[in-house]
């Protein structure tokens, strides 16, 4: 028998993975701890981490959830981890992207298999189309502005995500998050050069050269709340590359609120 393991971050993706799957076993990182029973592990000691998943026959690992890099304390690493800091280390200098890279590498090299939502949840990723409402022009041209600008800040690992209205970026994603960049496009609204303009959009896509297996874009009910709440006439996102969790309660609050919600080619 073989099995799937699940690494839970924060957030709605990981139940709802975990509901595809046939007995997963579910961990998380320690300091990471979701709103669900799992079994924590620590970076610190992510060799005796693999070789347990390897004596509960696990082949196949998905990462589903939001994780920020740990703090690693020093003195927690086994010996056999330790001779992996400094390739963890050098990735670290890159990015993030390059040391969750390096990080699915070592997984691999155990010959775990890392599967992605696209692999294990396809249903969770809309193909290209309008779900509700109608983007007009202007809209269409802030979301083509807003993947302009996520191409080319994409390479510098900063966030999958802008608001961009009128053709003016009122903000990017950084570290704090979605809802922290959504709050501050709310506050700075007053800035569009027309008041009675297109209000903006939010658009999200992954980086460019991002590993899809990890870490893709996610928006849900809360997103569009917060999108709402910022006056924002729509969501866009790049077709077939973003997770859309609770997709009917999102449609549902979307159609509430006024808003378009729009895979975009």
């Amino acid at each position: 028998m073989t099995r799937t393991a699940v690494i839970a971050g924060q957030g709605a993706l990981a139940p709802a993975i975990i509901a595809q799957l046939d007995d997963p076993l579910v961990f998380s990182l320690e300091g990471y701890q979701p709103d669900m029973p799992t079994t924590p592990f620590r970076l610190e000691r992510l060799v005796p981490f693999l070789d347990e998943l390897i004596g509960q026959d696990v082949t196949r690992v998905v990462f589903a959830g939001a994780i920020r890099r740990p703090r690693l304390d020093p003195e927690a690493f086994d010996p056999r981890t330790a001779q992996l800091v400094p390739r963890i280390l050098m990735a670290m200098q890159a990015g993030d992207d390059a040391a969750l890279r390096e990080v699915l590498k070592v997984f691999e090299e155990n010959d775990l298999k890392i599967c992605g939502i696209e692999e294990i949840a396809p249903d969770l990723i809309p193909a290209e189309g309008v779900l509700t409402g109608q983007p007009g022009k202007a809209d269409q041209q802030d979301a083509e502005r807003a993947a302009q600008i996520l191409s080319a800040t994409g390479p510098l690992d900063i966030g999958q995500g802008c608001v961009v209205a009128q053709g003016q970026c009122l903000a990017i994603e950084t570290l704090p998050g979605t809802a922290a960049m959504l709050a501050f496009a709310g506050r700075h609204a007053d800035l569009r050069p027309n008041p009675k303009g297109g209000r903006g959009v939010f658009y999200k896509a992954p980086k460019p050269g991002q590993d899809r297996r990890i870490d893709l874009p996610t928006i849900g009910p809360d997103t569009v709340d917060q999108a709402a709440a910022a006056g924002l006439a729509g969501i866009a996102w790049q077709a077939g590359s973003v997770i859309l969790l609770q997709r009917d309660e999102a449609l549902r609050r979307a159609q509430a609120a006024g808003l378009f919600l729009w895979a975009r080619a």
